[in-house]
């Protein structure tokens, strides 16, 4: 009975056994997927400056020595809740003062947040929250009563669902004392600033 040899021959000019068999490439290939890239960059950075973080800038000086005018911060937006202490930007569109020829975003402290009291003492210098004096050494100087009608009143309850705000630079701030801007409602807050970003030699944690 004859003997069969079954032998494989590897076709002229073809892959070795189990190596995949590879098209050129089209042309234009490789700058679609660098297209790709960048427009998947782009949405990402939409979707984080405006649902997760943002950038913001001061405006004014009512935040010295805290925050300087021109500083550039990174604000966090994403599940914040507005606490005691905390710095926070408000919507340009809370509030229009009759100095201001257009609305802008604000930048102040929280000092106390729904269904707390605030009371003022200018006599001391002192803010008291649920009648318990503040302790603030970021303030840049002692706090006097300012001239403004509208910033006249010494006590609030803060609604629910709002925040009382004031700047670090008491003297130079409009505020929640003044009637003209009043309590917060916390839908107006942007974010919690975190970081100063710019310029470098301010660069830290807020």
């Amino acid at each position: 009975m004859d003997e069969y040899n079954h032998q494989t021959q590897e076709p002229e000019g073809g892959s070795a056994p189990g190596e995949a068999h590879q098209e050129p490439r089209r042309p234009g290939a490789e700058l679609y997927e660098w297209l790709q890239l960048f427009l998947g960059c782009v949405v990402a950075a939409v979707v984080l400056f405006n649902c997760v973080a943002r950038l913001t800038r001061v405006d004014g000086s009512s935040m010295d020595n805290t925050l300087q005018h021109g500083e550039i911060m990174l604000i966090w937006s994403l599940g914040y809740t507005p606490k005691q202490g905390d710095i926070v930007v408000l919507n340009k569109t809370c509030v229009l003062l009759p100095d201001w020829t257009e609305p802008r975003a604000i930048v102040k402290r929280v000092i106390a947040t729904g269904g707390q009291t605030v009371d003022v003492d200018y006599a001391s210098g002192t803010v008291y929250v649920d009648g318990q004096p503040l302790d603030e050494p970021y303030l840049p100087e002692g706090m006097h009563r300012p001239a403004p009608p509208s910033m006249q009143e010494t006590h609030w309850e803060v609604p629910e669902d709002s925040i009382f705000v004031m700047g670090d630079n008491r003297n130079y701030s409009t505020d929640s004392r003044d009637s003209l801007l009043g309590t917060i409602n916390t839908d107006y807050v942007l974010g919690r600033a975190i970081l100063a970003l710019w310029p470098l030699n301010r660069f830290g944690a807020v």
